[in-house]
């Protein structure tokens, strides 16, 4: 698909997503189930961009039709960084991670790291991320560098 691309249904915006490597985490996209992000719903012939958290749902925006909506969610998503990201190294040792940004720099793979309070303000854990399908060339990383300890 070439770049001027605009998925105009929910399923061609999920076929897209899936294409192109995008992760659903923070995405409801034609029907998934999301803990914490932006979906699309349908109400009383309305199309509902909405937020979700803890439980709790938000109605951004309105649209009159499903072509509308699609367009609104495909810019939102395509314009996310973390929508692309695939999380391959989750540690609190730094020297595993390490390791592993070791070995997607010879790999020549993309990458970008953080580190999160996860067991508190003292122990913070590293994560490394891939971006887009690239995580299709590196998951096997994760069983070696995802330790939650």
């Amino acid at each position: 698909m070439d770049s001027v691309y605009i998925p105009k249904t929910e399923i061609e915006l999920e076929n897209w997503m899936k294409e192109n490597c995008f992760n659903f985490n923070s995405y409801s996209v034609n029907g998934n189930s999301i803990y914490e992000g932006f979906g699309i719903d349908k109400s009383g012939g309305l199309y509902i961009w909405y937020y979700t958290e803890r439980g709790q749902k938000d109605n951004l925006k309105y649209f009159q039709s499903e072509v509308e909506i699609v367009g609104y969610a495909f810019n939102q998503i395509k314009s996310d960084k973390w929508a692309k990201t695939h999380c391959i190294g989750f540690s609190a040792d730094v020297n595993k991670i390490t390791d592993l940004k070791s070995e997607l720099q010879k790999m020549r793979i993309e990458f970008f790291e953080d580190k999160i309070p996860f067991y508190g303000i003292d122990r913070p854990v590293y994560r490394v991320s891939v971006l887009g399908c690239d995580f299709k060339k590196t998951e096997y990383l994760k069983e070696i560098y995802w330790t939650e300890k």
